[in-house]
């Protein structure tokens, strides 16, 4: 029997998997309805003679038309809209460093929902109102900070706004506050653990942490273990996206075997990006999701560029919601390197083999000669001081594991900790110089 206090919302994400097909069709036609009321989705529609009724199965999502990044730029700022923006209470947008940005806009009724999903996942990994919550994420048009600064507030935790950056005062924050949770991009937990070293601080010892909330960049599963280790307390990923809110959208469980990405909220699709027909059960494909709840702009089938694949739909854990294997990497982040297919996970992955190496890391391409090389610079983890002898043994190691991952051999350069500089957002693992040929 199930011990209904281990969820926050039992209704929901108890569901047997007929229930929850049966309430994604239902919401799904209601959310096609509403689209009506977009401009863009409602020419969309009509041009292909889609009408809510043609919606019987869950499988019928595929009738619909893909929505992508850049309609929403060429809708911009508020063509998506399903609502008047006069009952719109919130936006969020991406950096919009190329071309116009992309806009979310929310109703009062979208950031309640957003607030009770992100509760969802942090209740699922063991937090309680007894918790404090220290938020290290960047506050304003980043959607980390707000989404889980109201998903631990309606859980009822202390939330500590700390913001990203400052890490002296992020650990004075964790030891005075009593911190129980953090929620920090992978690459900044190593930051933090670093100048805890300096300051004479065990994670350990000397604080009360107990659940670490990481996301918002890819890692592999052998960074998430040494951040593990590091801090000594589990490390669960989280995914979220600003298009579908932001954080809350998927969680791993205390099983850690898989992101569950909840079913009510969104129906989940892996298609080949290139064909954009359905991928098998177990192989890797792009990620598209349709919103099922939301009020002031749903997104049909959106492509979301992110790479994964469906591990299963069941869970030890009593939650039948879909689970995902976590992110290989983003289709459009893909590396092409003399015509091999490279992701930059697949290289953290070989990295974080080696004791000897830290976290932070840094591929560069070049042309050089017409021809493409790639540099892996990483640092050495902190405290080890290898001669000079040793550092060459280790390089060739690592040149050796990496070429027999990527099939190229990169130029491996070693060096101290903190050489490399150092980020308190989204970390840059690639930086591409090559020269590009008209």
């Amino acid at each position: 029997m199930l011990d209904k206090s281990e969820y926050l919302h039992p209704d929901k994400e108890c569901l047997s998997r007929q229930e929850i097909e049966k309430l994604q069709v239902e919401r799904l036609q209601a959310t096609i309805r509403h689209c009506m009321n977009s401009p863009f989705y409602k020419k969309k529609f009509e041009e292909m003679g889609i009408k809510p009724e043609d919606i019987k199965t869950v499988a019928d999502v595929r009738k619909l038309p893909f929505t992508t990044k850049q309609d929403l730029r060429d809708t911009y700022p508020f063509g998506m809209a399903s609502v008047p923006l006069e009952k719109c209470v919130r936006l969020h947008s991406s950096s919009g460093t190329t071309g116009n940005p992309t806009v979310i806009l929310h109703t009062q009724k979208d950031i309640d929902e957003w607030a009770n999903a992100v509760a969802r996942c942090l209740h699922m990994v063991g937090l309680r109102p007894n918790d404090v919550f220290q938020n290290s994420s960047g506050y304003g048009m980043f959607t980390g900070g707000l989404g889980f600064q109201y998903g631990a507030e309606r859980l009822g935790m202390l939330t500590v706004p700390a913001a990203a950056g400052n890490t002296l005062r992020q650990i004075k924050f964790i030891k005075d506050f009593g911190t129980t949770a953090i929620h920090a991009v992978p690459s900044y937990v190593t930051r933090i653990k670093e100048v805890m070293d300096q300051q004479g601080v065990d994670p350990r010892r000397d604080t009360k942490l107990k659940v670490l909330a990481i996301g918002a960049e890819p890692h592999s599963e052998e960074q998430r273990k040494r951040i593990e280790e590091m801090m000594g307390v589990k490390a669960y990923n989280s995914f979220g996206m600003s298009e579908m809110c932001g954080p809350g959208v998927a969680f791993e469980c205390k099983e850690q075997n898989g992101l569950h990405f909840w079913e009510d909220y969104y129906i989940v699709e892996i298609v080949d990006p290139e064909t954009l027909e359905p991928v098998k059960d177990g192989e890797i494909g792009e990620l598209v999701l349709t919103t099922l709840n939301r009020e002031a702009m749903p997104l049909i089938r959106y492509r979301t560029r992110d790479l994964t694949r469906v591990l299963g739909r069941t869970c030890p854990c009593g939650r039948n919601h879909i689970r995902l294997d976590r992110m290989k990497g983003r289709s459009d982040d893909m590396m092409v390197l003399r015509g091999v297919n490279i992701f930059p996970i697949q290289i953290e992955k070989i990295l974080m083999q080696f004791k000897e190496l830290s976290t932070n890391y840094l591929i560069t391409l070049t042309t050089d000669n017409d021809n493409d090389n790639m540099t892996v610079e990483v640092e050495l983890a902190a405290g080890i001081h290898l001669s000079e002898v040793l550092l060459q043994s280790l390089a060739k190691d690592i040149t050796r594991a990496l070429k027999d991952e990527i099939l190229l051999t990169p130029h491996v350069k070693l060096l101290t900790l903190g050489t490399l500089p150092q980020t308190e957002g989204k970390a840059v693992r690639v930086k591409d110089l090559r020269t590009v040929y008209q």
